[in-house]
């Protein structure tokens, strides 16, 4: 019998994102309505918002008729329409709750939802009995499916009515055992830019994976009219952009400014759209740049953008853009140095070479290194931190270049005193070439981030760290840097 009165409530069950449901029904002597999904009653109340894009409907005439434990890669949203069934649910998905099992009875008072790559089955328990699912994906013969047998004595489902009573199809009847059934993958997590620093560090960070995909823009054209078609997005979780144009002073050419607004903020936009209507998490790294340096405290990430040149305008572009996707990160960073060239490396070079450089000092920030920017996206995207914008830098007591290029000088056994600061006027003084504006304060707030359980490294301590691997036996450092503040 259908309970009424019932109010709002979702359970967890024991398969991780499987959501029992118990479903307000109103009724009298005409019958009885539901809001069988309202989406913002149903968020508010703990449940996804999976964005359904397809309702279905399925009808069984008979008591006992039995549907095959199936899992396809898409969330589905159950619950009847008339009469009732008995529901069993196994987790297909690689990991460790594949195997897990879940049953229960669903009338119009009750609803499930079912995550991607968990098995669903349903037995009829009245006659004319009619379900409704909503799925967040069109049905493709390309998508990856999986199946279990509905008698697999692993999973020991115990059915109301006998298999060996009920009317079952003989395609599920020959579905494998648990031992042999092809676990439901994650999905893929792609990064773009992954050729440079980030990138990278990325790949060590994420690994080689079978549903990690690294793409430079040879493999991935974002302003590719075909894009939207260029992978099945449906089965993308998270989009990494570690891709960017960062010629700064370069940006400031006619040329460099057309390139810098197609990586930067178009670019950004054709992402944004695919992650939008594929329900993709897009990841979007941004820089200090977005600023104009002119706030005599660190930035924090509610600060309004005020960009001083083309590049920073341009990425400034792209977090706007960005943060139209609903589920978006926004990672905001300074001072990135890797494994190619960096500011480090050339003050190290410059230090092994007997130079006494000119360093800015005038500029105020701190280091980043690609490994932790990297270990913190991962950190979000694995802990389903809310979405938003994030500052995310090194941590420690905020320095100039001039002061970072004496540490390195110190390090590396040199004479800190053999680094001159200068302005930034005086370091740029008499080039031709046009100089991209600086921003004169790049510390960025870090309270957000740490908030969510991520712990900036010192960069005092990771500088020490950085160098100590970078100069160690057999290491592969490349001296120099075309945009380093000192010479």
């Amino acid at each position: 019998m259908t309970a009424f009165g019932k109010a709002l409530a979702v359970t967890e069950t024991t398969i991780p994102g499987l959501l029992l449901v118990d479903l307000p029904v109103h009724g009298d002597s005409r019958g009885w309505f539901k809001e069988n999904w309202q989406r913002e009653k149903m968020v508010a109340a703990g449940l996804p918002d999976f964005g359904p894009v397809q309702n279905n409907v399925s009808f069984n005439d008979a008591v006992g008729t039995t549907r095959g434990i199936h899992a396809e890669p898409w969330d589905k949203w159950v619950s009847v329409a008339t009469g009732r069934i008995f529901g069993a649910w196994v987790d297909l998905r690689e990991g460790e709750s594949f195997g897990a099992v879940f049953t229960a009875e669903i009338d119009p008072s009750r609803a499930i939802l079912v995550p991607r790559g968990v098995g669903n089955s349903y037995q009829t328990l009245e006659a004319d009995t009619a379900y409704t699912y909503l799925v967040n994906d069109h049905w493709s013969p390309d998508a990856a499916y999986s199946f279990l047998n509905l008698a697999d004595e692993t999973a020991a489902i115990d059915w109301p009515i006998p298999l060996a009573e009920v009317e079952i199809s003989a395609k599920d009847l020959a579905h494998p055992r648990l031992a042999d059934v092809a676990p439901i993958p994650p999905r893929t997590t792609l990064v773009l830019g992954a050729s440079g620093q980030l990138g990278r560090a990325l790949r060590t960070a994420l690994g080689d994976g079978a549903h990690v995909e690294y793409a430079t823009r040879a493999d991935l054209d974002l302003s590719s009219p075909d894009l939207a078609t260029a992978r099945r997005w449906r089965d993308y979780g998270a989009i990494v952009n570690a891709a960017a144009y960062t010629a700064v002073d370069l940006a400031e050419t006619a040329d460099g400014r057309a390139a810098a607004w197609s990586a930067n903020a178009s670019g950004v936009a054709a992402l944004a759209r695919i992650a939008t209507e594929n329900g993709i998490t897009l990841v979007h790294v941004s820089s200090d740049y977005v600023f104009d340096g002119s706030n005599p405290d660190a930035y924090t990430e509610a600060d309004a953008l005020a960009p001083l040149g083309v590049y920073g305008q341009t990425k400034a572009a792209g977090d706007v853009v960005a943060a139209t996707v609903p589920r978006h990160y926004v990672v905001r960073t300074s001072w990135v140095i890797g494994d190619g060239r960096n500011f480090v490396r050339t003050m190290a070079s410059l230090a092994d070479r007997g130079v006494a450089p000119r360093v800015v000092g005038d500029q105020i920030g701190r280091l980043t290194f690609t490994d932790d920017l990297a270990a913190a996206i991962v950190h979000l995207l694995s802990t389903q931190a809310p979405y938003g914008v994030y500052n995310v830098t090194g941590a420690g007591t905020p320095q100039s270049w001039a002061d970072i290029a004496r540490t390195v000088y110190r390090l590396t056994g040199h004479d800190a005193e053999s680094v001159t600061a200068v302005t930034t006027e005086e370091y740029f003084a008499g080039q031709d070439a046009p100089v991209a504006p600086r921003p004169r304060n790049s510390v960025l707030d870090l309270t957000r981030v740490t908030a969510t359980g991520w712990t900036p490294r010192d960069g005092a301590e990771a500088l020490e760290a950085y160098l100590a691997a970078d100069r160690s036996p057999g290491s592969e450092s490349a001296p120099g840097s075309e945009s380093a503040p000192g010479s």
